[in-house]
């Protein structure tokens, strides 16, 4: 079976793009933070240990980030290949030889993708260091050094993360139908429990912290992003909350808008890898935002600790960081979702649909999966922004312009839009005739 996944990768790249530009991003994201650990080896102690807490903390968020967002992706690139899977099974496959093809085709993508990432990650290293340099936290003669740590990190961690989430996906997709639990638990566990890290961090934050000063950012930050990946992996059930509370008003749209309904309640575990992403970019870069906002203002013309300045960096990058790689991630699974129901518009345009009704039905359902994402994202963010303004500034409610979160909502409305759109523009072209075929 391993023959056949390397087959799969040679014969339909398509399918694993979204996977791939996954697994690069999260590489060169680990490459770099990893390469400020072999830096900071000939460093001296006081950049050293700037290095080491940027290294640390950025990596360390970025790593869960890059490892629910591979699972997430390769996910949907194996569901979507379900006709596959069952024609192999029907020759003969077992679900053992099926898992391990899943297993070796994220082996395969993993590596090469990071082997690509490796440019990339010495460069973005620099960056990092070069930023450090500027806002004086890293020495001027400091020499930025790509080694072990940034090579073993990114294709160990990388690797890691693929084949933990191919033998996650191979047991969900490759096994009989009949073994499969009809309510994904473990899922919703798994959500529930990073809500509960999420609370507690936030818990401590307005409690322990109060009076702390800056050092409340690091309980606070930790708060909004495991709340961030608990309402994340709870989307299916947010997804059908919204669409049930919403789906009226869309449905007075006419037939385009009872058919966006009727799509994202038939499709909702597939949507809802679009509303992962979404969700997480408004959780985590508003909470940021937001927290930062907030010290900010109670930080004027107070006297700050040395290491103020670097957890300000640190904020920034990582927020920085994470949104472009959530950003190209939603971007991957709205285009992996569209393009796979080529043959689904084929058939609504056989059936009388205009191209110009499906694209406002996808554009429809855009609304559902964006409002869903940035709800979520709201309510994520508040685990960072209510504990902490309460323990920065003694207001339960901070006083902070809504018009950050306009912003980000608007930059997430614009990502999905224009996903949804052109990937749907490009999957109605040509005759009906041809795609119901294909």
């Amino acid at each position: 079976m391993i023959a056949v996944a390397l087959r799969n990768l040679r014969h339909r790249p398509g399918g694993f793009v979204a996977t791939f530009l996954s697994a690069f991003l999260g590489a060169t994201l680990l490459m770099a933070f990893a390469s400020l650990f072999d830096t900071a080896a000939g460093a001296d102690p006081a950049s050293s240990e700037s290095l080491t807490t940027t290294a640390g903390v950025g990596g360390g968020w970025c790593l869960i980030i890059v490892a629910f967002a591979v699972t997430s992706t390769l996910s949907l690139a194996v569901r979507q290949r379900a006709d596959q899977v069952a024609l192999l099974r029907r020759v003969g496959a077992t679900t053992r030889q099926l898992r391990r093809m899943i297993v070796g085709e994220a082996a395969a993508v993993a590596l090469v993708a990071s082997a690509v990432a490796v440019p990339a990650g010495y460069a973005l290293g620099r960056v990092l260091v070069g930023l450090l340099q500027n806002t004086g936290q890293v020495a001027d003669a400091v020499h930025p050094a790509f080694g072990r740590f940034a090579l073993g990190i990114g294709f160990g961690v990388t690797l890691l993360g693929a084949l933990a989430a191919g033998i996650a996906t191979g047991r969900r997709t490759a096994g009989p139908p009949r073994t499969r639990p009809a309510r994904p638990r473990l899922r919703r566990l798994a959500g529930l429990l990073f809500l509960l890290v999420g609370g507690n961090c936030a818990a401590l934050t307005a409690t322990l912290m109060d009076g702390k000063g800056i050092d409340a950012m690091q309980t606070a930050g930790q708060a909004g992003i495991w709340a961030s990946i608990g309402l994340a992996l709870l989307a299916p059930e947010l997804l059908r909350l919204v669409t049930a509370v919403v789906g009226p008003a869309v449905r007075r749209c006419g037939a385009t808008g009872e058919l966006a309904v009727s799509g994202v309640a038939a499709r909702t575990r597939l949507l809802a890898g679009a509303v992962m992403p979404v969700l997480l970019f408004t959780g985590v870069a508003t909470g940021t935002v937001y927290m930062q906002d907030i010290e900010d203002r109670a930080a004027a013309g107070q006297p700050q600790p040395d290491y103020a300045q670097d957890i300000q960096t640190l904020n920034y990058v990582v927020v920085g960081m994470i949104t472009l790689f959530v950003a190209i991630m939603l971007v991957n699974t709205l285009i992996a979702a569209t393009t796979h129901r080529r043959r689904e518009f084929a058939q609504h345009r056989l059936a009388g649909a205009t191209r110009g009704q499906l694209l406002a039905m996808v554009s429809l359902e855009g609304v559902l999966v964006t409002a869903t994402g940035v709800l979520g994202g709201a309510a994520a963010s508040l685990f960072t922004i209510l504990p902490f303004g309460a323990a920065r500034t003694d207001q339960v409610w901070p006083d902070a312009s809504p018009l950050t979160f306009g912003a980000v909502a608007a930059v997430a409305v614009a990502l999905t839009g224009a996903a949804l759109i052109q990937t749907t523009r490009r999957a109605v072209r040509g005759p009906a005739t041809a795609a119901v075929r294909a």
